[in-house]
């Protein structure tokens, strides 16, 4: 493009075509306006918006019809039908590519292995109480260790996320999660907790480089008509990861304190299955993860890559964040609402327990009934956000029925029958967990067109310390007076949460961007932060 028998067109304001000839034809092709990238100072315009050229041409899907034998796996365009009509009006070609349904699986699916590691002590408490004769408080460390790592490791997380890109910190939360796996080998001895202490920590730490990439992974490689479900996709993942947590370990791990040899035995196959699924899963990483896809799916993509490295400033991205005041109030009620899921995941078996003696398996199993109805949750929610966009309305009416979940689970718990506890925990599961994705998708709206890993990086430290600090009330509350107090202090603070959820504005700047509501090209998407 641009080269001799090209003009430049003005077609309005702020907005240039190029004629060029194609054949015995003239094509126009609208410029896409350079935008500024998350983190640029308030006003101030980058100094290279002064040109810009499109990075796909009407012109070029012609030319790459015929030569789409040889193209690579991330070329071969797709049915466009899941991009919006306001593609078509830019002339900006928007190519969805078919790996990105590879990376999205790997993702889910190391995801949710670091999810089973999470949750696979706390599900057997009373087994590893026995195996290394420690304390319940121990045992809870073992889970609770995830979030007290995740808060300060954060923000280098969500830089280097930000500065090195997606594929290196893939590898990293694929690489630690099998590393943690394989020396969790290494401690099945009665006088090795320290061991296991260790290999969850590494664990954790792989933590904090999957939680915050959904979003991002949405936002880089699929369309407007289908990010919202590849981001719950993403993130039933992990809540897949806790499911299987919640069932698996009981069954391979019975509770056979007359044979400590036996129970080595199977917390070690329970062990090493796990290591061996991650170390595949890390060289599948090593295969199938790129940065992007050679051609943007979207409109807001297309503007944010007329950006270069000089104009991002990560610190300004981050004070940005926090002048944002619904980002501010979404940070607070995301973390209460998801704090309180891990809270409840990781007391969930003391709590069966204390008022159904003897039933582990079926703690487990009614932990995996929370977990499958809130994957389903998940993926109805996101369907539903392609299809409406109605962020804020959504986020708040499943904040409220969650609430109702709660308040029923906390006052059935306790009533003998195992099939009420089921049924309410499934009503709570559905909307509890299928909050999750809501509050990334609805915080990349509100806060575009800031980086969807730091937003999201600090969506998971909220809920992290919110999760540490509901984890120690409600188990301090369970252990002095009976499960139904805890119970109360959290679905009182979910009240809380949803007063907060009601106040935030909603500023859909990523769907105003992808629709062509937003096109000046002389007011930059810096000046959506102000």
């Amino acid at each position: 493009m641009g080269g001799e028998g090209a003009d430049m067109v003005e077609t309005g304001e702020g907005s240039v075509e190029e004629e060029e000839e194609v054949g015995d034809r003239m094509v126009k092709v609208a410029l896409v306006p350079p935008f500024q990238q998350n983190g640029c100072l308030l006003g101030r315009e980058a100094e290279h918006s002064s040109s810009s050229t499109p990075l796909v041409t009407v012109s070029d899907v012609e030319v790459g019809r015929k030569a789409a034998s040889s193209l690579h796996l991330e070329e071969l365009p797709e049915v466009e039908a899941m991009l919006p009509s306001s593609a078509s009006d830019t002339k900006v070609t928007l190519r969805l590519s078919k790996r990105r349904l590879v990376v999205l699986a790997v993702f889910s699916i190391y995801s949710l292995v670091n999810a089973f590691q999470w949750i696979q002590y706390s599900i057997l408490t009373s087994i590893f109480m026995t195996y290394y004769n420690v304390s319940s408080y121990q045992v809870d460390w073992l889970s609770m260790v995830y979030m007290v790592a995740y808060v300060p490791l954060i923000v280098p997380a969500t830089w280097l996320l930000d500065v090195h890109g997606l594929r290196l910190t893939a590898l990293l939360g694929s690489g630690l999660n099998c590393l943690g796996a394989w020396i969790k080998c290494a401690s099945v001895q009665r006088n090795l907790y320290p061991v296991t202490l260790l290999a969850q920590i590494v664990c954790s730490v792989a933590q904090v480089f999957i939680l915050g990439l959904p979003s991002h992974i949405a936002s880089v490689w699929f369309g407007p008509k289908e990010v919202s479900t590849a981001c719950a996709v993403a993130v039933l993942g992990n809540q897949l990861g806790t499911a299987i947590g919640f069932l698996l370990p009981p069954v391979l791990v019975p509770n056979t304190p007359d044979n400590m040899d036996y129970m080595g035995q199977n917390i070690s196959i329970m062990f090493y299955g796990t290591a061996g699924v991650s170390t595949l899963l890390f060289l599948l990483t090593v295969l199938v993860f790129k940065e992007k896809p050679k051609y943007p799916p979207s409109q807001s993509q297309v503007a944010l890559l007329e950006v270069s490295a000089k104009d991002y400033s990560y610190k300004q991205s981050i004070i940005n964040l926090f002048r944002n005041k619904a980002f501010v109030l979404l940070l607070i009620s995301y973390g209460i609402m998801t704090g309180a899921f891990y809270s409840v995941s990781t007391l969930l078996n003391q709590m069966i327990v204390k008022h159904y003696e003897g039933e582990e398996v079926n703690a487990g199993r009614i932990g995996l009934t929370l977990v499958v109805a809130g994957m389903v949750g998940s993926i109805i929610c996101g369907v539903w956000l392609d299809c409406t966009k109605t962020y804020k309305q959504t986020t708040l009416i499943v904040y409220v029925l969650s609430f109702v979940g709660m308040v029923a689970f906390t006052f059935t718990l306790d009533c003998g029958h195992l099939v009420v506890v089921f049924v309410t925990a499934g009503v709570l599961g559905f909307f509890m967990t299928g909050y999750l994705p809501l509050g990334f998708e609805f915080a990349v709206e509100i806060t575009y067109p800031e980086s969807e890993g730091t937003s999201s990086g600090l969506l998971n430290a909220s809920a992290q310390i919110f999760g540490i600090i509901f984890t120690l009330i409600q188990g301090k509350l369970t252990t002095d007076y009976n499960p139904r107090a805890g119970n109360i202090f959290l679905f009182v603070s979910m009240f809380i949460g949803i007063i907060l959820t009601a106040l935030i504005k909603s500023d859909l700047r990523r769907h105003n961007v992808n629709s062509g509501i937003i096109h000046d090209a002389n007011k930059p998407v810096s000046n959506l932060l102000i």
